[in-house]
């Protein structure tokens, strides 16, 4: 779950069909992950985000082994980072020597699946399809067929200082976004001899953020009309949405208008913020850190906000559900034993395993218990249930790559242009890349 969700490159060469069985067999049809596969003597390749790896490699492992013992495949689990995913797939997907089983982030698929790069998959093969998240099932279909399986989610929460909040007053979380207003502003007052200090630590560039305010007034980012793709981002609604987190990021924010999110964690961790916006699992980021920050199995040590943060849903702003979903190329050569590989590792058990390294599940049945079970995960859990996605465009992750809505902010919060001026310009150069031929 980077959050982060890294952008899409083009896909290098025009892939093979989908096709629906191991082997190298070339039927048409979906991939089916029932019955028993016969995979013996065969081993299939899976790449998965090293977040895997460091979070929760025990449910990869156990989910290779129960597909081993059903099977008799086995599995190489190759961990990729996020900094080159994109650039290595397409150069493996332009070639033969491709995997079976990719991972990426929900907002990376759409380009892939248009352009034929996954195979075709059976949802009901899958355990609680049903229920699967829309926020990251939507990336997986196209003309009402599945090319992928959601993986894991995460949502975007208010994670704030329990001890400042205490100190200014403040109770409990906020209720309404009057309140949450309210409380920032004590907050700031409270401690207004650090002119470092954040009442909310919001980077100029966090546009995940900056669009679930856009979305909290009733904006879009942009629509189809006919086939061709509008930006939504002038119209009164969108407006008023990005005036509102312009407004709170001036007033509140002393974080770098040209950086992103993704060092957010390890920023609050140094104790001069009163409260951030991230994922869930970003709490524990803030709280204890490596050792070593280049080796992910060395010792956790506990920062200045140790044991005192904790995570509420952001009233009445719609958290933006990023996170992961898993494919089968369609140049796998063993499509049948992948899908069953993906069946394993999506399915109930693996979930259980997900929700204990803190990371939310990938079915909305699946929320409730999830809480339970990891009371860490409750505010999580519970802004999943309110939550949006980007257009499912075909070429959004090109949006994403060329910075248009990082740009746009920056722009605005440094005077370089106006909220209306932004928007107008954001809208021009959305439609353009995704309309682009």
């Amino acid at each position: 779950m980077k959050r982060k969700i890294a952008v899409a490159a083009a896909l290098a060469a025009s892939l093979l069909g989908v096709a629906a069985c191991s082997g190298g067999d070339t039927d048409e049809g979906a991939t089916s992950a029932t019955g028993k596969v016969d995979g013996a003597g065969k081993t299939i390749k899976v790449w998965l985000m090293v977040d895997a790896e460091t979070s929760w490699k025990d449910v990869v492992d156990d989910a290779s082994k129960r597909f081993t013992e059903a099977t008799g495949a086995q599995v190489n689990v190759e961990y990729q980072q996020w900094a080159n995913h994109l650039t290595k797939l397409d150069a493996t997907l332009a070639g033969s020597d491709v995997p079976d089983v990719v991972e990426l982030g929900n907002t990376e698929f759409p380009k892939y699946v248009f352009s034929g790069g996954f195979a075709e998959l059976n949802k009901t093969d899958f355990e609680n399809s049903d229920t699967w998240l829309s926020g990251l099932s939507g990336a997986c279909e196209s003309e009402g067929k599945t090319y992928c399986v959601p993986y894991y989610a995460g949502a975007r929460v208010m994670i704030y200082r329990t001890d400042l909040f205490d100190k200014a007053g403040i109770k409990e979380a906020p209720k309404t976004y009057a309140d949450f207003l309210s409380a920032l502003d004590k907050v700031q007052t409270g401690n207004a001899s650090d002119k470092k200090f954040s009442a909310i630590y919001m980077p100029g560039q966090y546009w995940y953020a900056a669009m679930s305010w856009v979305k909290s007034t009733g904006g879009e980012i942009a629509k189809k009309e006919g086939d061709q793709w509008v930006g939504q981002l002038s119209s009164p609604q969108s407006q008023e949405g990005l005036q509102r987190w312009v407004d709170m990021t001036k007033k509140y924010s002393k974080a770098d208008p040209t950086k992103n999110e993704n060092e957010q964690g390890a920023i609050v961790a140094q104790g001069s913020a009163g409260a951030f916006y991230g994922n869930g699992w970003e709490q524990g980021v803030a709280e204890e850190t490596r050792k070593d920050p280049n080796d992910p199995n060395s010792e956790l040590v506990p920062t200045k906000v140790k044991g005192k943060l904790a995570a509420a849903p952001l009233p009445e702003v719609p958290s933006f559900l990023g996170g992961s979903n898993l494919g089968v190329t369609a140049k796998s050569t063993n499509k049948e034993l992948a899908a069953q590989w993906v069946k394993y590792f999506t399915d109930s058990k693996s979930m259980e395993g997900l929700v204990k390294a803190s990371a939310l599940p990938n079915a909305s049945s699946l929320m409730d218990k999830a809480a339970t079970d990891n009371p860490k995960l409750a505010a999580a859990a519970l802004s999943a249930k309110n939550s949006w996605f980007p257009p499912n465009a075909e070429k959004w992750a090109d949006v994403e790559k060329a910075s248009i809505l990082q740009t746009m902010l920056t722009d605005v919060l440094t005077g370089k242009k106006s909220v209306a001026d932004g928007a107008k310009w954001a809208d021009e150069q959305i439609a353009a890349t995704l309309n682009e031929a």
